[in-house]
């Protein structure tokens, strides 16, 4: 049975009600996409997290930058998770959560930064396991879907952050460019050395210009974290 919770150093994720529990490449991305917007001194003081989940990448990006984060959460159970895991943070005044269907947001509000770790499987088998399928496969939301919803909520300059099978993460990637929403940087995740690419974080942008490519493996051939997985999760992991 999956743990109730998960403790970081700064923060802690309640997970009980969430069909999705916190994982490995969530954290990468989370970890990931705060040291983007850190090293480049990207400054979001609206940022949108679509799907929020347990909350997890909320809280990953308001250990590490400043800004108000608003977190959009369509399952009622999850909701609630999040929004406790918010009030019992640190930073609960900048976290304000939403329950509601982001393809029926108006736009009305523009956002400087979007994350999202959206449903992964879009033509995969479901699990049998209900809310694990809402949260997994893209039954309820397409990609164009989300990408339509980021395009209409993202400003001018705005920047978006997605994880996604690798495998499927091309075709996502031409339908952003579709879009108008060039990829800026890339992380290539490998679980290890041995292993082949199995997720990818994209950071898109409205402005073309060329990708940055970098890669991950979280272990060595013999099952150690490797130095660069140590040093991107060390502000949050624990035992790090």
């Amino acid at each position: 049975m999956a743990n109730t919770f998960f403790k970081f150093k700064q923060f802690t994720v309640h997970q009980e009600h969430c069909a999705m529990k916190v994982c490995t490449d969530a954290c990468i991305q989370g970890a990931f996409t705060a040291r983007y917007l850190a090293d480049n001194e990207i400054t979001a003081p609206a940022i949108l997290d679509l799907g929020a989940g347990t909350g997890l990448l909320s809280l990953m990006l308001a250990q590490q930058v400043d800004g108000v984060i608003t977190a959009v959460e369509l399952d009622a159970s999850a909701a609630l998770q999040a929004m406790q895991n918010f009030d019992d943070s640190p930073w609960a005044h900048r976290l304000t959560l939403t329950k509601q269907d982001i393809r029926k947001m108006d736009g009305a509000v523009k956002y400087d930064f979007i994350i999202s770790n959206p449903p992964f499987y879009e033509h995969a088998l479901k699990s049998g396991h209900a809310g694990k399928d809402l949260a997994m496969h893209a039954t309820n939301l397409s990609y164009q879907e989300l990408i339509t919803a980021a395009d209409q909520q993202l400003a001018v300059s705005g920047e978006l952050s997605v994880l996604l099978p690798y495998t499927v993460f091309e075709g996502f990637r031409e339908l952003a460019l579709a879009a108008g929403l060039h990829l800026k940087q890339v992380l290539y995740i490998r679980q290890s050395v041995s292993h082949g690419f199995f997720r990818t974080v994209g950071i898109f942008s409205r402005k073309p210009g060329n990708t940055v490519v970098t890669e991950l493996s979280v272990h060595d051939a013999g099952g150690v974290y490797t130095p660069g997985f140590v040093e991107l999760l060390q502000p949050y992991y624990l035992y790090l």
